[in-house]
């Protein structure tokens, strides 16, 4: 087994914790003598777990906005190989190859209209997240609008948040 992997991941994520760190002793001390840093009662309290909070914020984000903007190639770089979707009909697709292909219409026709609201998130340190979206899918063309609730897992690789699987449940 070659250990230098995981001598590497180790280093980046002190480097990461120290950064942290840093950042939150800059914060506490511009805010000034007797002041605390403005950290969010929900925010994870692990210097290293604000910082893949953050990443996971980022995240998210370029994944729902590349769909949104038929950015195939950033969609693609935010799943992994092994990302699974079940779709609203049923229809399962494993591997994000199949993924695409299931999806290559929408990047390829460019006409959908795709928004989302956030309705509920957790975030488990550097290791899994999960976030529910109430989505809206357009076609205005030929009058097709379909809401869901969209529920995608992310689980972090020791650099990135990537999405494994999602799932979207029709709404009325």
């Amino acid at each position: 087994m070659d250990l230098s992997h995981y001598r590497f991941r180790r280093i980046a994520l002190v480097l990461a914790s120290a950064i942290a760190l840093g950042g939150a002793s800059a914060a506490a001390c511009a805010a000034g003598p007797g002041a605390s840093a403005n950290i969010s009662a929900n925010a994870p309290q692990n210097p290293l777990h604000r910082w893949c909070a953050r990443q996971f914020d980022t995240a998210q984000r370029v994944d729902m906005e590349s769909f949104r903007d038929y950015d195939a190639e950033t969609f693609r770089a935010g799943h992994d190989a092994r990302a699974v979707t079940v779709f609203d009909s049923g229809a399962v697709r494993t591997g994000i190859d199949a993924i695409m292909a299931a999806l290559a219409s929408h990047f390829q026709n460019r006409e959908a209209k795709w928004s989302w609201s956030e309705r509920y998130r957790v975030v488990d340190g550097c290791r899994s997240a999960y976030i529910v979206y109430e989505t809206v899918y357009e076609i205005p063309r030929i009058g097709y609008r379909q809401r869901a609730m969209t529920g995608v897992t992310y689980t972090h690789d020791g650099w990135q948040w990537l999405a494994v699987a999602d799932q979207g449940t029709r709404l009325p």
